[in-house]
Order: structure tokens, then sequence, then C-alpha cells
């Protein structure tokens, strides 16, 4: 009887200490945007025998990461064709299928990269609303109690020629989403109540200029982006950093302003979400022999070259970057001054966050396109063909684990109390000891 007491107590205590930014994981990489949870108990080792608690299938193609708020997990798909959208939910306690609502039948698809999907941006969820994207085919808001559309978009123009990738973030009463086609490049936020326009911006790059051999850039893949914006404090100012296509640009998120931008134009395709610590961003410049960049805030107005040697006396803005081991997709991990990455081919490198020193870089093997998860002094890395390796925080590399599940992972993992949410190729994991 005294041990079923304390065994009741304890299960009390754990609940207590459950915050909600453990139990919810609102948006692409997380509460706070940055790959980061702040549970513990997350389970190490796990196989298609052990520590799952159940898979559902989910049907269609799609690289959408779940969301997950209170006692729903919600995530978005496609028909392969692209010509029906979905938006699904699943029960995070029982794993059944509660939803399955299509949101959009398209006649005519854009071409998208075999690569990618027509359902890869990462939904947003807040209490009693779902945010689902799927770029210029259509957004829509739903009411996650009834699957009820509260408001939807069509009307923006912009081709994705190689597929969306852009997920929505919000801020305060804004839903703000990034636009790069190779026709049109812009961020938009709307009100998140209405849908309506509250502002957008277009970006400020000319993409007349010249590449590399010195022909004009008439290819798409030079305007086209894959980010996610995020909102930061930079020196006390609140400030949205989106990378599109040869630059990252800061805006003022209420009104859309540009105040500042780092100019990377031997590059194109940014494809991570930034991430911000130290007084610094940290965002991979693109596609083609990327750069690793470190970069200090702006002054309002300011053009920086992040190629060019800043004039003398003037303050550095591009404090160190680096083209070694640089991550395409996979956005980046910063914990206790020591900055994460894994590029696409497999090499996990740590770097010190401030000097851009490498403190180690290893090989851990398969091809990536997931974001990194860490918690609680451990680093997962999910790849392509259904691997998770988790490795310990810190200055000196080790390995801790090694876990084979699933048809592959492009999708980014989640996280709600002490469970890991895996989405494969077809199926959502539940993960837990």
């Amino acid at each position: 009887m005294h041990h079923g007491r304390f065994q009741f107590l304890l299960v009390l205590a754990l609940a207590a200490g459950l915050r909600a930014d453990d139990t919810n994981w609102p948006q692409f990489r997380g509460p706070r945007g940055d790959g980061i949870s702040t549970s513990t108990g997350l389970p190490v080792t796990w196989s298609d025998t052990s520590h799952v608690k159940w898979a559902t299938p989910i049907h269609g193609r799609a690289w959408s990461s779940p969301v997950i708020w209170d006692n729903q997990i919600w995530l978005s798909t496609a028909t392969p064709d692209g010509r029906e959208l979905f938006a699904v939910c699943v029960d995070r306690d029982t794993g059944k299928m509660v939803r399955d609502e299509k949101l959009f039948a398209i006649a005519a698809p854009q071409a998208a990269h075999p690569f990618n999907t027509y359902a890869s941006p990462t939904p947003v969820i807040e209490a009693g609303r779902v945010y689902v994207t799927f770029g210029s085919p259509g957004t829509a808001c739903l009411d996650t109690a009834t699957g009820k559309v509260l408001w939807d978009r069509r009307d923006f123009v912009c081709n994705h020629f190689r597929g969306a990738g852009s997920s929505p973030i919000l801020y305060g009463d804004l839903f703000i989403l990034n636009f790069d086609g190779s026709d049109h490049q812009f961020v938009v936020a709307l009100d998140k109540h209405t849908g309506k326009t509250v502002w957008r911006t277009e970006r400020s790059i000319d993409y007349k200029d010249l590449d590399s051999d010195g022909k004009p850039e008439s290819d798409g893949d030079f305007r086209k982006a894959f980010a996610t914006c995020d909102v930061a404090d930079l020196d006390g100012v609140t400030t949205l950093l989106s990378q599109g296509s040869k630059a990252l640009y800061a805006y003022d998120p209420l009104t859309g302003k540009e105040r500042w931008r780092v100019e990377e134009r031997s590059n194109y395709s940014g494809s991570t979400r930034p991430v911000v610590g130290l007084g610094l961003v940290f965002v991979p410049s693109g596609w083609s022999n990327g750069q690793l960049l470190a970069i200090r805030a702006g002054r309002a107005g300011e053009v920086l070259d992040a190629a060019a040697e800043p004039p003398a006396g003037m303050q550095l803005r591009v404090v160190w970057k680096t083209r070694t081991h640089v991550p395409k997709k996979p956005s980046l991990l910063l914990l206790d001054g020591l900055l994460y990455g894994l590029d696409d081919i497999g090499v996990a490198t740590c770097w010190d966050a401030k000097t851009g020193k490498v403190v180690w870089s290893q090989r851990i093997g398969g091809t990536y396109s997931a974001s990194p998860l860490a918690a609680e002094g451990h680093i997962y890395f999910c790849s392509e063909d259904g691997k998770t390796t988790v490795v310990a925080a810190g200055r000196e590399f080790k390995k801790l684990a090694e876990n084979q599940l699933g048809d592959g992972f492009m999708a980014s993992p989640a996280v709600s109390g002490r469970a890991l949410f895996l989405r494969s190729h077809t199926q959502l994991y539940r993960i837990e000891n």
C-alpha cells in the first residue's frame, strides 16, 4: 500500500514538473525554434521491437515535421502528384488518427523536384488553432477541436521551382512566411486571426547579376530558397531573421521594413533556420560550396558583403566563417558555447561558437536532411535511411547509440514529455522508455 502511494505521488510530481514547453512542440524545431528540448528521460536506444509505444501509418508523401499541442499531433501530407493536400491529426497518447482533412485540390500542380514533396513545410500550432501551408498552392488555419477551416489563402503567386520548403512562424498576432521562388521572392505577415495581409516585403537583392562564370543568372535555383524565419533579440532590438537566396535579411517583424542584410552572392537556396546566441547569428549560406557564417547584428540600413574584408576600423560583422563540413539542409544546434552541425553526407562537427575553431569532427555515416535535436546533453541525428545516431554534447566526441527504425527520416524529430516523435517516409512513431 505504501509502495503504491509512493508511485502515485511520484507520477504527480513528474507531471507537475513538465512545463508547457516540454509538453508542446509548436513549430519547426520546437518551442524556441532552435532544436533544443528541456525534457528529461528521453530514450537513447530503441529498435522496431523495443521502446516503440505506437506507430501510425501516414498516407501520402510528405517531409513536414510533426507539431504537438496537448494531446494532438498535427502533420501535413499530400498525394505524390500534389493534386490533393491534407492536414492530419493523431492522438498523442494512442497513435489513433483522429482527423484527416483534405484542405486543397490542385488541378495543375507546380513541378517539384523528386527529392522534395508537395507537403514539406512544417505547420505551426497554438491553443485552439493549427496553421498549415503548402506554399503558393494554399495556406489554411484550422480549429483544432473541430477541424473547421477558419480562413485560407490561395492568392500568393510564387513558382517554387523545386517545391516549397519554408515553414511558417507565429509572432504575436502575426503569421510570417517566406516565399522565395524563381519568379517572386518576398516575406509576408498575415493577421493570424483573419488571414489578411498585414505587410509584404519584396527581397531587395538584384537577381539580375552574373554567376561565377559571368553568365546571366537565368536559372531559378539562383533565386530559390527553402529557409524558415526566426525572431530574436539582437542588441536589444527584436529582429526578424529571414534567409533568402544570396542573403540573410534582418527585418522589423511588425512592419516588414528591412533593417540590414548580409549578402553572400556566390551562393543560393538557403535552407536552414538561423540560430542565435552569444550576440551572434549562425547560419549556413546556401547550397553551392556554402559557408557557415557567424554574424554580429548590423546597423540600420547596412548592407554587408560576407565575401569582402571589412574596411579598416570598421567593427567586424561577419565574425568568422568556414566552408568545411557546412550543412546544406540540416539546421544547427547551439549549446553551452558550442555550435554543432551535420553536413548532408554524414560528417558531424563541433565548433567553438565564439571563434569558429573546430573542436571535433567525426563521420557518423549516412545522408541527412532532418535537423538535429538536443536534449539532456544528448544530440540526435536522424538519417535519410532510418538511422538515428545519438552522441554526447561536449568537447569530446562520444557516440552513445545507433538506432535503426523505419524507412528513412526527412522530417525533423519532435518531443513531448518523455517521448520522441519521429516521422519516417510512411509512419509516425512514438518512442519512449
